[in-house]
């Protein structure tokens, strides 16, 4: 792991960064390209439903989200060295900076683009950048894989274990009286529950009543995720979260139209196309579970990185999964604006003649939606060995899960419709709608876990005939190999779940997460037609008509 370079260096480096001479114009016409790329939208919605208080919540709520955004910069690049990006004088670059939270391109392998940075630490800033794997295994503290706890080194050298709430107490002392205004502020019992559970949490690190409380929380109209939840930052060991938050708003009429599929989550579980062993029947916790739809009006922190987050699926806590499942919140005008913006062009320029109508929103909403029901699906312990799948697989776990997610989701959506329980779209339409989809998130990189996961299910598909290129090298897709493969392709990924088979998932992921040649021709010809890779968001008080 290479080390960071001091401040001195690197501002010295950055200063030299500007549009002085041709060299340094070509770097700054393509940062700007690289900005370009990522499609402005604006985050807004009706807030006529919502009473004077929840009115008055939001600004309250963005306050704490900005302090999430800066704890997660302070973890995943540092204080110091964010304070060195003002020293940078090309602003393309300055920007590009802000979409990734740091100076590594996260979706082109995590090069860096400025100077004075090197190889990205894997572990950001949760660990000493000098730590050894040896030193990390002789840490007598059992609290240093614990998600919210952060490694340093004590004045002799050696490593300690520090909890976040002490580490991070000065913004947390903030985020403290401002939740305390919200938790004044609530009227419905359920978020006002919640919030004050949420609040005792960032004090303590225990957030496993607030996760219960939140749980519970079904009737509000605004929804606030706020904390250390994500582990996809720590690309170490993958114990460490980090800080993020969302805002949203419910959409009551699509929330109701999807509530009919909790009651048939243990049936689907029982249909899944594997080995008996490895769906075991769900317990009656699974009908606490809900699934609904929302508008999302500001997004900070982790899951602003880059590529933006469609869809939440919440708690990861498996005590809370056993107890009372789990919330399946979609985001549906953040999925609006990438279908629009991103999908459909790229569907346009790649996907047969004959099968361009099968490209329509509703499959791609349920691709999505039922992305985040497969999570709930599954094992979650090993059989025989009785691990959990995170402890089991380790760094693999996030790419495995969201692979079984991705295929085990898509198998969902095929079931439903064939069932007759979606009906506002065909199975064919799923399929193309799936396979262009991968077209749109692979572009995100194949470095982290929905990334090789896209990559392998991708790979595996092409594999096995799911699809096919015509004489012009665009996609057809074929139903019944993709029927084949869909089923053949979750009955491995819920097969090596089931086992936890670390050694078997390491290996196929090192050969099958990975960008192809034809593949990659294809992402080049997206990127030279100008379709843009991402999203990035106006978004605040003044993007509501709050200010």
């Amino acid at each position: 792991m290479k080390k960071i370079m001091t401040t001195a260096i690197a501002l010295t480096m950055l200063a030299a960064v500007g549009c002085k001479n041709k060299q340094s114009q070509e770097v700054a016409d393509e940062l700007q390209q690289k900005v370009d790329e990522y499609a402005e939208y604006t985050l807004t919605t009706d807030l006529s439903s919502l009473s004077d208080h929840e009115r008055q919540l939001i600004p309250i709520f963005v306050q704490i989200a900005e302090i999430m955004d800066d704890l997660y910069w302070e973890q995943t690049f540092g204080n110091e060295n964010r304070a060195n990006l003002d020293t940078i004088t090309n602003p393309a670059m300055r920007e590009f900076a802000q979409i990734h939270y740091g100076a590594w391109d996260r979706l082109d392998g995590e090069k860096p683009f400025i100077p004075g940075f090197g190889e990205r630490p894997k572990g950001a800033t949760f660990y000493p950048v000098d730590m050894t794997a040896e030193e990390f295994e002789a840490l007598q503290d059992p609290a240093k894989k614990s998600e919210y706890t952060v490694i340093r080194r004590d004045e002799q050298g050696a490593l300690k274990v520090v909890p976040y709430h002490v580490e991070y107490a000065e913004q947390l002392a903030k985020v403290d009286s401002l939740l305390a205004l919200a938790i004044d502020l609530a009227d419905d019992p359920g978020l006002k529950t919640y919030l004050t559970e949420r609040r005792k949490a960032f004090q303590t690190d225990d957030y496993y009543a607030s996760d219960l409380a939140w749980m519970d929380m079904k009737q509000s109209k605004i929804d606030f995720i706020v904390g250390p939840i994500e582990n996809y930052e720590d690309a170490l060991y993958g114990y460490k979260t980090a800080y993020e938050s969302f805002i949203l708003i419910k959409d009551e009429k699509w929330s109701n139209d999807l509530a009919k599929f909790v009651g048939m989550l243990p049936e689907l579980q029982q249909l899944l196309p594997c080995d008996p062993a490895y769906k075991p029947a769900l317990q009656a916790s699974a009908s606490e579970s809900d699934l609904n739809v929302y508008d999302v009006v500001y997004y900070a922190g982790d899951c602003n990185a880059a590529s933006k987050t469609i869809a939440i699926n919440l708690p990861n806590d498996e005590r809370i999964h056993s107890a009372k499942g789990c919330r399946r919140l979609q985001l549906k005008n953040a999925m609006q604006a990438k279908f629009d913006k991103i999908l459909k062009p790229i569907a346009d320029l790649f996907v047969c003649q004959q099968q361009l109508d099968n490209i329509n929103f509703d499959a791609f909403f349920s691709n999505v939606t039922f992305h985040e029901v497969a999570h709930g699906l599954g094992i979650k312990n090993t059989v025989g060995t009785n691990q959990t799948l995170r402890d089991a697989l380790r760094e693999q776990y996030s790419p495995w899960e969201e692979s079984k997610a991705d295929i085990c989701g898509l198998f969902l959506t095929q079931t439903l419709i064939e069932k007759g329980e979606i009906t506002n779209c065909s199975v064919e339409d799923a399929y193309v709608t799936f396979i262009a989809g991968i077209l749109r998130s692979v572009r995100f990189g194949a470095t982290e876990a929905h990334g090789i996961a896209n990559m392998m299910c991708f790979n595996y598909l092409q594999d096995n005939g799911a699809f096919s290129r015509d004489s012009q090298g665009k996609y057809v897709i074929n139903v019944e190999q993709m029927r084949e493969a869909i089923n053949s392709w979750a009955a491995l990924i819920l097969k090596v779940e089931g086992t936890g088979d670390y050694t078997f998932a390491k290996d196929y992921a090192t050969q099958n997460g990975i960008v192809r040649e034809d593949l990659q021709n294809d992402l080049n010809a997206i990127a030279k037609a100008g379709i843009p890779r991402d999203i990035r968001y106006n978004q605040g008080l003044k993007a509501l008509g709050l200010k």
